[in-house]
């Protein structure tokens, strides 16, 4: 076992992002509820945590990005999104889940792919 020099932040979907999935158009319709969403929500590799309040400060700070992602993770048509993307709307909307101890327990070394998000302002 190898402990790693992360944190893990867990984004856990809140009602309001149910919420507004549920009124996107298409079959989604009956088909979620909290408890799928949150089983198998987004972690995050971040910095390793000395206190809570710094690991989520360091979420809050990049909020926009990961706001984005997990829309468009739903929906890839930026209309149907809200109009402000704010921390506050992101903390109404996702519950920021702070682990500070994280240990590798798998003998193969890590592999990274890079993130590339998406170019909400680009032509096709």
């Amino acid at each position: 076992m190898f402990e790693v020099n992360r944190s893990i932040a867990l984004i856990r979907p809140k009602a309001p992002f149910l919420d507004w999935l549920q009124q996107l158009p298409g079959d989604l319709d009956g088909q979620l509820d909290l408890d799928i969403l949150t089983r198998d929500c987004n972690a995050l590799l971040i910095p390793a945590a000395d206190d809570y309040a710094s690991a989520a400060d360091f979420v809050l700070q990049h909020y926009r990005l990961l706001f984005q992602a997990e829309l468009a993770d739903w929906c890839d048509d930026e209309q149907l999104w809200p109009e402000q993307l704010s921390p506050a709307l992101f903390l109404e909307w996702f519950e920021v889940e702070i682990h500070s101890v994280l240990t590798d327990m798998v003998e193969t070394p890590l592999e990274r792919e890079p993130f590339v998000p998406l170019d909400l302002n680009a032509e096709d």
